[in-house]
């Protein structure tokens, strides 16, 4: 019986998961990777990341989105595991909002980290 657990996720696009990942400063690396778990089992992952215990984190791509996989017998981050993918899950979000808005031609032209964790953008976009 596996002990890993899937959390799904509102996540789809992998490099704005790479990406918020990174301006959390969280290291990870990029998969295929096995993620560890309880006595040796496996888990292949799309993004991995080490744990100092020996017990990875990982995204895996069920289909339709990015599902947190993890023993959570073994979470070893300084956040409860409802924290830690909220804070993934506003960076990512944060990162689509950039990416979709850099496609039509937008730029950031104000940001804003809020006393409540939120993040205030203002963009614009010049037009001829």
């Amino acid at each position: 019986m596996s002990h890993f657990s899937q959390i799904k996720t509102q996540i789809r696009n992998l490099p704005a998961l790479e990406k918020a990942l990174t301006d959390l400063e969280i290291d990870w690396q990029p998969g295929p990777q096995a993620v560890s778990g309880y006595r040796g089992q496996t888990h292949t992952a799309d993004v991995a990341i080490a744990q100092a215990n020996g017990y990875d984190i990982g995204f895996s791509w069920n289909g339709s989105e990015y599902e947190l996989v993890a023993d959570l017998q073994f979470w070893n981050q300084p956040i409860p595991v409802e924290l830690f993918l909220s804070k993934i899950t506003q960076r990512y979000a944060f990162q689509t909002v950039l990416n979709e808005t850099a496609q039509q031609g937008f730029q950031v032209s104000d940001q804003q980290q809020n006393g409540d964790g939120s993040i205030r953008l203002v963009l614009q976009r010049w037009s001829a």
